[in-house]
């Protein structure tokens, strides 16, 4: 069983369905409203723990409803809750979301106490850290925190794994601490300067963010599927055609079956090629959390 740490946000997201993304300035008549637990980082933890990781999320909530919720659904996940901590006087973290008929998104996160996790929370939960096979990052927390979990990761040997999400430059000092990075096309186009287009530009960017620094990368391209780079080759991998219902969290998927299978010792390929299937069963699914199983996955690629 690989043991996984994922520091990164809890939110709770009010998703309403419409026939159609609204315009600028545009109010649309929406129709099913819910709530769904969400935030990258629980998402990525859920998304590991149904693929057979043992999970520690790190991470900070309100005191307030949506908080408790968080908590208690990944508990019910079998994720260790142990260090995330609950802020008083700040809200849980939201995101509000439309998805529309094709299952495309739009969201606006308002992160609340995602922003208040510290580094000295990440340095108390160092043992972990330290436990860990493979570390899960992203960026819906401060920066200072996810510079030194990586740091942390880094000096325990894990697998230190970030998804640059939301978009958002780099310190110089985190690309050298990162094994893997898998960010998407907007992503990817921030953090060069390259342009995403084609399939040929979306290698050029992964070749790019590999003289940054790290160890590998894969960027994401959606329906096009995703390109990887590492010293020991590159690659187009496409994507498993399927009927999207809801794309939310199709990356953190991703990026937690990625995580996972390196965690197991796959190569790189099989990872993507595993990752894939994970996100595109998570997309036929509504909810952020709506993550597939191990054996689902596995049922999936044998197909």
């Amino acid at each position: 069983m690989v043991q996984v740490c994922v520091v990164g946000g809890l939110n709770m997201d009010l998703v309403v369905k419409t026939p159609r993304l609204p315009q600028v300035g545009e109010t649309l008549t929406g129709a099913e409203f819910a709530t769904f637990p969400g935030g990258k980082g629980a998402n990525q933890a859920v998304a590991a723990a149904r693929l057979g990781a043992a999970v520690t999320m790190i991470g900070c909530v309100g005191a307030d409803a949506f908080g408790v919720q968080q908590i208690s659904g990944l508990r019910r996940e079998g994720i260790d809750v142990a260090r995330v901590r609950t802020e008083p006087g700040a809200a849980t973290g939201v995101a509000f979301i439309t998805v529309d008929a094709a299952g495309q998104n739009m969201i606006v996160v308002a992160p609340g106490a995602n922003m208040r996790l510290r580094p000295e929370d990440v340095v108390a939960a160092a043992r972990a850290i330290a436990a860990a096979r493979v570390v899960l990052l992203q960026l819906e927390v401060p920066m200072a925190a996810v510079v030194r979990a990586a740091r942390l990761g880094r000096e325990a040997g894990a697998i230190v794994c970030l998804d640059p999400a939301p978009a958002a430059p780099l310190p110089d000092d985190l690309w050298s601490l990162v094994d893997l990075i898998n960010p998407n096309e907007i992503e990817a186009r921030l953090l060069t300067g390259l342009p995403v287009g084609s399939l040929f530009e979306a290698e050029r960017a992964a070749e790019a963010l590999l003289q940054r620094g790290v160890g590998a990368a894969v960027i994401k391209l959606g329906e096009r599927g995703s390109v990887y780079a590492s010293p020991t080759g590159r690659a187009h991998v496409p994507a498993v055609p399927v009927k999207a219902v809801d794309t939310t969290a199709a990356g953190d998927a991703f990026a937690a079956a990625l995580g996972v299978a390196l965690g197991d010792g796959q190569a790189l390929p099989d990872a993507v090629r595993f990752a894939t299937h994970a996100a595109a069963l998570k997309v036929t699914r509504m909810g952020a959390q709506s993550m597939p199983t191990r054996a689902e996955v596995e049922e999936a690629m044998a197909r």
